[in-house]
């Protein structure tokens, strides 16, 4: 084996870098010489990009621990650090760029031990071909791996990244007959509560509660459109995923159906995952998503046919061939792995959105999104995201005309959002440039999208009525607009008959007539006002409304000439049946319905609303830029109120629904809190009410957390600001979240305490500075106790780390909803004549979710900071009533936290 310890390697902070050489010498590494101190050697580091990136980019090359480790452990993670990498390989965590520097040689030898241990069992098969093949490539350890399997000769062999000859074939099962509707006791959900929490585990009161009440949303539907539903708030601390998924597996088993379970996050619906585990094995627990996030093997093997790709696609074959879904995003492929190979290499092996041929695929009997469909249609419980169960409703079922009937939705308070996103329509030049690469394919490019003649040809040839329609599709999208419309925006430009792009110029000529200054100068995107049109939008919209519904109708009648294939022909053999059966389904969702609804947009741009006329739905223009560039123009068109198109489409329809969450409520009083919650969740527009339930959290908050509010902090002031961030972590010693609105203040605040935090062994990461996404970020916050984190507002959703890792968050501002013209219209007219308390309600919300990241368990210890020295007193509420609420400044604060979080109770 070629040695590991003639290599040099390199750890890389915040201003402040190391070089191990050969010899074991360490030196520093200076800024702007950094290529030349490494010369010609190629050093280990963890994590490149984000080393090149803390360095400047010098243009080096490095040899990346990441890369060695999803070779030798696929389908595993880790927090992407040295201390990460210590953790994972139980070797002692270094604490300084030194000591990093000096374990990343053992961390190599110790992988590639592990590798040599394993060489001869099944998984390792076809590694030294693909090792080989990857080391063609470039890849900087196949040397080091071929000696490991000992096999240094190996001849390069594709043979593992055929992954459909691999992978085993999914079989088709009966379809499930529906279920029964037998109601489930609170004693029986109580007693597989405790089965599942095990004799050992701590008693709550509150849980045993919540799942009791719970079971109401399980008892039988007494009248056509009006489900059983259960509105519960739990806080922090019930245990309400085991509180929910006792009854609801109680149900499933009696029941024979299933239990669709939804959340906001791909990271939540994994976190449930987890919880589930504790199960009886005769639970059947399918996570599901679109299939957008699902591998396609005929993509990955498009995509084989460039050797500049072998690499990355060599990790992902060890890695799809022990997957337990073939989960792209947020599964068991390492979040780092985008960071290291580019977020586009995962997009372009990942399904497209209607683009799947289905049966007429050489791979369909290996597909993994076909599997985890078949998993999912006799699972007992499903666990899903609001997104994709409210796209299932529109939709009238994903990949079958099934719809359950039984629903959990965690994080309750979400809905509002989750729904707004699913009922909204967006009129913009990306797309209809989408739909239009979906109908026609690769224009004059060198992507390999296929487009719908291409994807039906051998269907259209034994077909003259689907070859005619296909032709008159392909003629009609034409009037969609064309690549790289961007730069036709220009209204100065001379029409060239594409009415899309027609009206894209009018459009944008109107954006920016009705711009101001400083709109037109920022150089990132901005809204306005839909109405009042300018005279040239009217005419613009007539001719592209004319040439959807042109385009539409053939598009109708190849769908009605599949569907009519599949009802008179008897003999149609399976595979043709379930591709024209996903094929019309397509068609349908991916153009059928989005040119129905742009047209309507279109058709309704003559009837201007007057002043302060309560609207259905809002519609305004917004202009995206980018480094000043205008790129697009979209028309977006939101209900007002989205939960009334929840509650029509997936409640009423259902037969029980449980919407629960830890900050459900708000208001001066409980029925007003209550109504508010009704407001948000859309239950207020049930015909027959909500079962309310509310249960505290056990947490002492009084004993364990502080908020304080300081008052001495300008926070417009950047240095101020930076100032008091940096003395607040130092204080609680690491395990900071920093929550910013502005992801400018964020960068500029970084740029300021990075460096002087890592001095005191506090490394600082964060969101939109380094290198990495949201989900590796918190992996490494959570996995390194003394790091601190910033990110926007945003991120609070996804932090959800017990124990000392998080024990301070610190807010720089009130969050208060963005001013744009969306949240204008629905103060005004949701707020039922108070729009200041409207806009409190929402801020109040998002402190509650951030408070509620502090403490996770009973020993959870932290203190929540504010530096705005302008909140209002009446959001104070936002906080438990028991947490202590300290005015204070800034030094009185620093003091205070560092003796409260050392403090033993």
């Amino acid at each position: 084996m070629p040695s590991l310890s003639a290599l040099p390697a390199l750890a890389a902070g915040h201003g402040r870098a190391v070089l191990l050489d050969a010899d074991g010498v360490i030196s520093i590494l200076k800024p702007g010489s950094i290529a030349r101190q490494v010369g010609a050697c190629i050093p280990l580091c963890i994590h490149a990009p984000a080393t090149l990136k803390r360095l400047g980019n010098p243009v080096i090359q490095l040899l990346d621990l990441l890369e060695l480790f999803a070779f030798v452990h696929p389908a595993q993670s880790l927090a992407p650090t040295a201390a990460g990498f210590a953790r994972a390989l139980e070797l002692p965590v270094p604490h300084s760029l030194e000591s990093a520097a000096q374990a990343l040689p053992e961390m190599a030898e110790l992988l590639l031990t592990r590798l040599a241990a394993g060489k001869s069992i099944v998984a390792n098969r076809d590694a030294p071909g693909l090792a080989a093949r990857m080391g063609a490539a470039g890849w900087l350890w196949a040397p080091y791996v071929l000696a490991a399997l000992d096999q240094p000769a190996a001849r390069p062999d594709g043979m593992a990244m055929r992954l459909w000859k691999r992978l085993p074939k999914w079989e088709e099962t009966a379809p499930r007959p529906p279920p029964s509707s037998f109601a489930v006791a609170p004693a029986e959900a109580r007693a597989r509560l405790a089965t599942l929490l095990g004799p050992a585990a701590e008693q709550r009161h509150a849980q045993a509660n919540f799942c009791s009440a719970a079971t109401a949303a399980f008892a039988p539907r007494e009248s056509e459109g009006n489900p059983q539903v259960v509105l519960a708030e739990a806080g922090t601390g019930t245990g309400k995923t085991m509180g929910y998924l006792a009854p609801a597996s109680v149900w499933a088993e009696r029941n024979k159906g299933a239990v669709w379970i939804s959340t906001y996050t791909r990271h939540l619906q994994r976190q449930i995952e987890q919880e589930a585990q504790r199960l009886p094995p005769s639970t059947s627990v399918v996570l599901r998503k679109g299939r957008e996030n699902y591998l396609c093997l005929l993509n990955f093997e498009d995509a084989m046919a460039a050797e500049t790709r072998a690499i990355p696609l060599g990790l992902i074959a060890r890695w799809a061939a022990v997957s337990a879904d073939g989960d792209l995003f947020g599964g068991d492929l390492p979040g780092w792995f985008a960071e290291l190979y580019g977020q586009p290499i995962l997009a372009q092996i990942a399904d497209r959105r209607g683009e799947c041929i289905h049966a007429a695929c050489p791979h369909f009997s290996t597909c993994v999104i076909e599997r985890v469909i078949r998993d999912a249609r006799q699972a007992d419980l499903v666990i899903a995201n609001h997104a994709l169960v409210m796209a299932q409703a529109v939709w009238g079922g994903l990949d079958d005309d099934s719809v359950p009937t039984r629903y959990v939705f965690d994080e309750g308070h979400h809905i509002f959002d989750a729904a707004d996103s699913a009922f909204s329509t967006e009129l913009s030049g990306s797309a209809m440039a989408e739909l239009r690469r979906w109908l026609l394919g690769a224009e004059g490019t060198r992507s390999r999208a296929r487009g719908l003649a291409k994807r039906l040809e051998d269907i259209a040839a034994t077909d003259e009525a689907i070859h005619q329609s296909i032709q008159q599709t392909s003629k009609l999208a034409k009037a969609l607009p064309a690549p790289m419309f961007s730069v036709r925006l220009d209204p100065e430009l001379a029409s060239d008959n594409n009415p899309a792009e027609d009206l894209l110029r009018a459009l944008r000529a109107q954006a920016r007539a009705r711009a101001t200054g400083p709109d037109l100068s920022s150089p990132s995107s901005f809204e306005c006002d839909l109405h009042p049109l300018n005279e040239a939008v009217i005419p613009a919209a007539r001719k592209l409304a004319l040439a959807m519904e042109q385009l539409r109708a053939p598009l109708v009648a190849l769908r009605e000439r599949m569907q009519e294939r599949l009802e008179t022909e008897p003999d149609l053999e399976e595979a043709m049946r379930q591709r024209l059966e996903s094929t019309a389904r397509s068609l349908k969702r991916r153009a059928i319905d989005p040119l129905s609804a742009w047209k309507c947009i279109l058709d309704g741009l003559e009837s201007e609303p007057a002043p302060g006329e309560r609207p259905a739905r809002v519609e305004f223009l917004r202009l995206d830029r980018e480094a000043g560039t205008d790129n697009d123009i979209a028309l977006l068109s939101h209900l007002l109120d989205p939960t009334q198109a929840f509650i029509q489409s997936i409640a009423t329809p259902a037969h029980g629904l449980l919407i629960t969450s830890a900050t459900l409520r708000d208001g001066a009083n409980l029925e007003e809190a209550w109504d508010n919650a009704e407001s948000r969740t859309g239950a207020a527009h049930l015909a027959t009410p909500a079962i309310r339930a509310a249960f505290e959290s056990p947490f002492n908050y009084a004993e364990r957390t502080r908020v304080v509010l300081i008052s001495d902090v300008n926070t417009q002031d950047i240095g101020q600001l930076a100032g008091a961030y940096k003395a607040l972590f130092e204080a609680a010693g690491g395990g900071g979240l920093g929550l910013f609105t502005a992801i400018s203040r964020l960068r500029a605040v970084h740029a300021k305490i990075a460096a002087p935090l890592e001095e005191k062994n506090i490394p600082l990461y964060a969101q939109h500075v380094d290198a990495m996404d949201n989900a590796t970020l918190i992996d490494i916050f959570r996995a390194e106790e003394h790091s601190c984190l910033l990110g926007t507002d945003a991120m609070r959703d996804g932090v959800d780390i017990p124990g000392n890792s998080l024990r301070l968050v610190v807010f720089e501002r009130t969050p208060w909803p963005r001013p744009d013209i969306l949240h204008r219209t629905r103060r005004t007219h949701l707020s039922h004549g108070a729009p200041k308390t409207y806009d409190d309600a929402i801020v109040r919300l998002r402190l509650r979710q951030a408070f509620g990241r502090l403490i996770r368990r009973v020993d959870d210890k932290g203190v929540f900071v504010l530096l705005d020295r302008q909140l209002p007193s009446r959001l104070l509420t936002a906080f438990p009533e028991q947490a202590p609420i300290i005015k204070s400044s800034l030094s009185e604060a620093v003091t205070g936290i560092g003796r409260f979080l050392k403090e033993e109770l």
